[in-house]
């Protein structure tokens, strides 16, 4: 499947620089850099695409005029499933990602595999699963098993959700493959064998671990302290103790701990500051790291950090911290919202984020791949659904673009649709428990 073109009507679209409303403002930056420059640019992309779908006279978007392009994104994410082009060879170390994405994101709009082709994904996935643990990043031999290709293969799995899928992993020897990743700092992992440690090993560990009942004490134990370590001045969390904030490794340190229920290791409140200061406030979607620029995929990555900890399940969010109050009172609004703008991460999504041919895209002038179409609609599930973490069991819907674009809530600690998690956890803890 070759990547469709990002051409969309904002080619022949006429610069616009201001509209009435302050977020709809875009200003020419004081200071001239490369920078600013490339902030600025991108604000008029955005703006281009907004004013499109506004009424006459009016800054509020018609968003009755804007439809998730469901049937063209599947026809993308199917084609990329069956055969890709030859652009792709940089990725064939990572086909267990693309299996992921694509069936994640095919998921989310309502398409389920037929029977054979989801046990061909399977033979292909088991394929990659190296003898002894772990999986790697394209069929064994031939490639070192990884934690990364691990996560996504097991990700895949669970979507699939057949009983062939789940017994295809070897969990005794994934287990084993987990213990030997463990590093030379306590609660810290290492990627492959010889290979960088950073907080991503330590979410796919524990994630994995806790999708398949394999997560045992000597898999958790120290890894909270670890992360907690990683969390910087700004308030997020870098790849490794020293390193800056970045949204990426934010997301996995919090959903490691939310699964370790361990998220009062952080200081919280910085670290809300810093995830709600990254959302853009013109374009909507989120940057990944201060003075960065908008990226679809940390609507995700960003968005999910902040749900996760609305629905951390060790409720540490809860706890009373002073005069201050209950920080989950700070971060959830009375009628369920987040510490963002649901509705403005939505209209980036739908609006700048979509690709006319199928898939979506990074923004405004970019192409659409596979990991930005599976990230985008991921960040759009979390805007849409609260987390029924705290204070009741049912999902506030927020959907401003109707019940058509409305995505099944997904257990965002592992982003797979959440009855899959739930149906994947209760397979494994029949099949009992490594963790003794």
């Amino acid at each position: 499947a070759v990547l469709s073109s990002a051409t969309t009507m904002e080619a022949n679209s006429p610069v616009v620089t201001t509209v009435d409303c302050d977020r709809w403002t875009s200003r020419k930056p004081v200071v001239d850099s490369v920078t600013t420059q490339e902030q600025h640019g991108v604000e008029e992309r955005c703006l281009r695409l907004y004013t499109q779908h506004m009424r006459p006279g009016s800054s509020a978007i018609m968003r009755e005029g804007v439809t998730l392009e469901r049937a063209k994104h599947v026809a993308y994410l199917r084609n990329g499933l069956r055969e890709l082009s030859s652009g792709y060879q940089a990725l064939d170390a990572s086909r267990p990602w693309l299996c992921y994405w694509i069936l994640h994101a095919l998921d989310l709009l309502g398409d389920r595999l037929e029977p054979e082709l989801a046990s061909s994904v399977v033979a292909f996935l088991r394929s990659c699963q190296d003898p002894e643990g772990g999986y790697c990043g394209g069929p064994y031999p031939g490639q070192l098993p990884h934690l990364a290709p691990t996560y996504a293969a097991i990700n895949a799995l669970v979507i699939i959700g057949t009983r062939e899928a789940y017994e295809s992993i070897d969990r005794k020897a994934l287990h084993r493959f987990l213990l030997r990743r463990r590093g030379s700092e306590p609660g810290s992992y290492t990627m492959h064998d010889d290979g960088e440690v950073d907080v991503r090993g330590a979410y796919t560990a524990v994630a994995v671990a806790n999708l398949t009942n394999v997560l045992s004490k000597e898999v958790a134990s120290g890894v909270a302290e670890w992360i907690a370590s990683c969390q910087t001045y700004e308030g997020g969390l870098g790849g490794e103790p020293g390193l800056e904030a970045h949204g990426g490794y934010t997301f996995c340190g919090v959903a490691a701990l939310s699964i370790l229920g361990r998220a009062d290791v952080v200081r919280q409140r910085p670290l809300l500051r810093w995830l709600a200061s990254c959302q853009k406030g013109l374009e909507g979607g989120f940057h990944g790291r201060t003075n960065k620029l908008v990226d679809g995929c940390y609507s995700f990555w960003q968005g999910g950090a902040l749900a996760v900890l609305g629905g951390d399940p060790s409720g540490a969010l809860a706890v009373p911290s002073g005069p201050e109050g209950s920080l989950l009172a700070d971060m959830v609004a009375a009628d369920g919202a987040w510490l963002f703008d649901q509705s403005a991460l939505q209209d980036y999504l739908m609006v700048c984020g979509q690709v006319s041919r199928g898939g979506m895209r990074d923004k405004p002038g970019k192409e659409a791949d596979f990991y930005h179409t599976c990230y985008c609609l991921s960040g759009m599930a979390v805007a849409q659904h609260s987390s029924p973490g705290q204070g009741g069991d049912e999902s506030r819907v927020h959907s401003p673009y109707g019940t058509e674009a409305l995505l099944p809530r997904v257990d965002t600690r592992h982003n797979i649709r959440a009855e899959m998690v739930d149906q994947a956890r209760a397979f494994f803890e029949a099949q009992g428990s490594l963790a003794e």
